[in-house]
């Protein structure tokens, strides 16, 4: 039987939407879809980079955060004045939006500039710190903290938390969690991120010479951390629920991605379907995030949901 895939929403001329591109992206722990709206005249485009993330803002800029909730009511918050450049987004508890930048460097008294912004639900800054440099990968959880993978030139250029190639930070950027040896290998960059119930994986490959994928699960009550082999290398979208999972890895340029199911069978997951499945638009880079056993998609201008 067919892997499938379920559309879930694209933005069209009917719906009551913000003026603008549709660009940074996050799925929420509720089922929520957050979508960052930015008009043209704020943005450049870089020619080489295909996809929306080849549209970037001049700063400072204004946007709209647009949320589509899960019983499809759509909500839109007027943000102006952004002076950080979005890597990724993330909703905070209470209605509250994150905006982080992937990289961050030492200013004169060797302090790490701030790369994450904490937006109000009017639509105000009221904070904002540091959660490492050159972030691959981050996810936020239901209790507003935030799980970073990083990648090579954070892991190896000096922050002390970005290091160990994964941290946990709470909502007020104080790190609350590292591996402290814990990983099987030695992180190199952070591939997906995703949620379940109490729990967080990440996605990860590592610095060995031949570059092996792991899924770790991190609980974030006691700390603790298991990692295993991924059943598929690199991939670029995970979602987990119990013992199954699924795992997305694009075909580069092009409207396909490889979806794969494994199954968690005595203590190895293995791959049980896996099949190029079709999409509506170009799948490019921080395509999936996994919530909740569901793993959202982006391909193009269309969204999609893939159960585990």
């Amino acid at each position: 039987m067919p892997i499938a895939t379920h559309h879930v929403w694209r933005p069209s001329a009917g719906d009551p939407l913000p003026k603008g591109k549709p660009l940074w992206w996050t799925a929420g722990p509720a089922g929520e879809l957050a979508v960052l709206f930015v008009r043209r005249r704020f943005l450049t485009h870089t020619p080489y980079l295909a996809g929306w993330i080849g549209w970037g803002p001049r700063v400072p800029f204004d946007a709209v955060l647009m949320v589509r909730d899960a019983d499809g009511s759509v909500r839109c918050l007027p943000i102006e004045q952004i002076t950080m450049r979005p890597g990724q987004i993330g909703l905070l508890p209470g209605g509250r939006l994150l905006i982080v930048n992937g990289r961050s460097t030492e200013d004169e008294n060797a302090a790490w500039t701030p790369n994450a912004a904490v937006y109000s639900p009017e639509g105000k800054l009221a904070d904002s710190f540091c959660v490492g440099d050159d972030i691959d990968v981050l996810v936020t959880d239901s209790a507003g903290s935030l799980w970073v993978a990083y990648g090579d030139e954070g892991i190896y250029g000096g922050h002390p938390e970005s290091a160990a190639g994964l941290a946990g930070w709470d909502e007020r950027g104080r790190h609350i969690w590292s591996p402290a040896g814990r990983l099987p290998q030695w992180p190199l960059a952070g591939c997906a991120a995703a949620t379940e119930d109490d729990q967080v994986w990440l996605a990860w490959y590592s610095s060995s010479a031949e570059g092996d994928t792991f899924l770790s699960r991190i609980t974030p009550r006691t700390g603790a951390v298991t990692t295993w082999p991924s059943p598929v290398r690199a991939p670029d979208g995970l979602a987990v629920c119990g013992d199954r999972a699924v795992l997305t890895r694009r075909v580069h340029g092009e409207r396909f991605t490889e979806v794969t199911r494994a199954r968690l069978v005595q203590g190895t997951w293995t791959v049980t379907e896996q099949e190029r499945v079709r999409v509506p638009g170009r799948v490019v880079l921080r395509c999936g995030q996994g919530r909740e056993g569901r793993l959202w998609l982006r391909a193009g201008r269309t969204w999609l949901l893939v159960e585990a």
